[in-house]
């Protein structure tokens, strides 16, 4: 008989939390490379202009809802538009880190399987700026599209031609929508609450402003939620047990 003093084991699949410093160090570097990686694919103005018309063209082939739409619904107020403007210059990236954060202090193993999944999402990510350069929609004057955020603000990019701390001729794929579905996807898989499926309001408020303010197409997240099916289909999430609670 097992004495009442001796520890109970490990449950199955649960692993030790990762070193502190060393998670600081890679999920700072996820942060780093996701923005400053794609300023080695700059100078590709003429080429992204042209990918521009291209990809605005194919969407009407394929009937996607057209974004002048959305951009529209948007414009009937400007405080709505400046709470779009201010969602994607503010949101993204503390809603990406305060989850990698949770995930680390709660969920040890889903951590690590959220870290991988957005660190590989990012690196295939970068690969498109250098084989397909593409101007965001605002840049695109046959659209009839507004640029919100240089019009009612907050921005967060300045010229294209003076701007050295973004490559903005890489709308695709729209990492802004990657990060949060998988933001939403993490905490769904990693939670038990039958109110954690809330959590996809993440991502569908993300793609309305990403779309709405006119700083990417709707083919932008539909390539970025293909690259996360890849890295969800090669990286398994931890199984979940009943300590996943909350």
């Amino acid at each position: 008989m097992r004495s009442q003093s001796e520890p109970a084991s490990a449950e199955p699949g649960a692993i030790a939390r990762p070193p502190l410093v060393r998670e600081l160090l890679l999920v700072a570097g996820l942060f780093l490379v996701y923005k400053f990686g794609r300023q080695l694919a700059t100078g590709h103005t003429v080429e992204a202009l042209h990918n521009a018309h291209r990809i605005w063209d194919l969407e009407r082939t394929l009937h996607l809802p057209s974004e002048v739409d959305v951009q529209s619904a948007l414009l009937h107020g400007g405080t709505l538009v400046h709470l779009a403007n201010t969602y994607y210059a503010t949101v993204h990236f503390p809603a990406t880190l305060a989850f990698l954060v949770w995930l680390y202090l709660k969920r040890p193993a889903h951590y690590v399987w959220a870290r991988r999944v957005l660190a590989l999402v990012t690196a295939a990510a970068l690969v498109l700026p250098f084989t397909f350069p593409l101007a965001p929609p605002r840049m695109l004057a046959a659209t009839g599209l507004v640029d919100t955020a240089r019009v009612y603000g907050p921005s967060v990019y300045g010229p294209p031609s003076s701007d050295h701390f973004s490559n903005q001729f890489a709308a695709m794929p729209s990492l802004h929508f990657g990060w949060a579905l998988m933001v939403a996807i993490g905490l769904i898989v990693a939670t038990r609450s039958r109110r954690r499926w809330l959590w996809l309001l993440h991502p569908a408020i993300t793609l309305l402003v990403i779309v709405g303010t006119a700083n990417h197409y709707w083919l932008d997240a539909i390539v970025a939620t293909a690259m996360l099916g890849v890295a969800l289909a090669l990286i398994h999430p931890p199984h979940r047990t009943a300590t996943t609670a909350g």
